[in-house]
């Protein structure tokens, strides 16, 4: 990535999985940006998942051994999200857009540095049923060094 410190200072970032849960975070900091000259920075984290096979080397569930096919499934993804999001409120989608090899949690503790504002869904994917808040929502909370708004659905 490429240094971008004085276009992201007092930045506000949102996590985003595909979930309905961070749609509603993206469209909310997409306001929230709005109405304080903000800008908004979608970051998405994804995993190598590692299953070890035969002989003991750890393949990905693509069968690959990087993580390259995760990495541009997570981007489409993302992409498609922030632009789902900005036609469904009919505005042009001025966000940018960032993908992180890393657990989630730490992935927009991380992004949120220096940040204004980080925004996350009450509950992403993998999120039990019930629960108020997801494992992520609730690290960010807990240890994001900037405000954090924890969005419901």
């Amino acid at each position: 990535m490429t240094d971008q410190t004085n276009e992201l200072d007092g930045h506000i970032v949102v996590g985003v999985d595909g979930s309905q849960g961070s749609r509603t975070a993206l469209a909310w900091a997409m306001t929230q940006a709005r109405l304080t000259g903000a800008v908004v920075e979608a970051v998405a984290a994804w995993q190598e998942p590692v299953m070890l096979l035969g002989d003991g080397y750890p393949i990905g569930e693509t069968g690959h051994l990087d993580g390259d096919g995760l990495a541009a499934t997570t981007q489409k993804t993302l992409d498609h999200t922030v632009v789902a999001v900005a036609a469904e409120r009919g505005e042009p989608a001025d966000v940018l857009t960032r993908t992180v090899m890393g657990h989630p949690a730490q992935v927009l503790a991380d992004a949120a540095v220096g940040g204004q504002l980080l925004v996350v869904g009450s509950r992403g994917h993998g999120t039990l049923p019930g629960m108020l808040l997801g494992s992520v929502s609730q690290h960010c909370v807990q240890h994001v060094p900037c405000p954090v708004v924890v969005v419901p659905q």
